[in-house]
């Protein structure tokens, strides 16, 4: 079937809108371990800033491979001591972020690959157990400093 031009002029819309939905589908690639840790992370784990454990540590990073990655991948992305959400980038995806985790740990003798769809899953479910308890801790301790509110009135 052939189209005329202006049968093609009049689908020109409709492919606009077509290509415009599947540019999600043609997103950028993940960046490597390496690239998020030059770009994200190194500014902290090159120096060591406030116990960052330093790139190529061993001693530093054994007992923190030693809690595995699922765990240590999301606990280090909500936030974890000095160290800040997605290590202060909020648009550092998961995944990524979950890389330069690898990327570190290997740096240190750790045997850890790059996350696939299973580890991935872990990382997100061991996230949201973290976020479910910080959550919980501070509605109990707002439910706290409600209650001392009313037990002192103001003066």
């Amino acid at each position: 079937m052939k189209l005329s031009f202006s049968s093609f002029q009049a689908r020109l819309p409709l492919l606009a809108a077509a290509a415009v939905l599947a540019a999600p589908a043609m997103a950028q690639p993940l960046r490597s371990g390496e690239a998020v840790y030059r770009a994200v992370c190194m500014a902290c784990h090159d120096t060591g800033v406030a116990h960052a454990p330093k790139m190529g540590d061993a001693a530093a990073w054994k007992p923190l491979i030693e809690e595995g990655q699922d765990v240590l991948s999301a606990h280090a992305f909500v936030g974890v001591r000095a160290m800040p959400a997605r290590g202060g980038d909020e648009k550092l995806s998961l995944e990524e972020f979950s890389r330069a985790v690898a990327w570190l740990a290997r740096s240190a003798g750790g045997n850890w690959q790059d996350p696939d769809a299973a580890m991935m899953h872990r990382i997100r479910v061991e996230a949201e157990k973290r976020l479910d308890d910080d959550i919980r801790a501070k509605q109990e301790l707002k439910a706290a400093l409600e209650r001392q509110d009313k037990e002192q009135p103001a003066r």
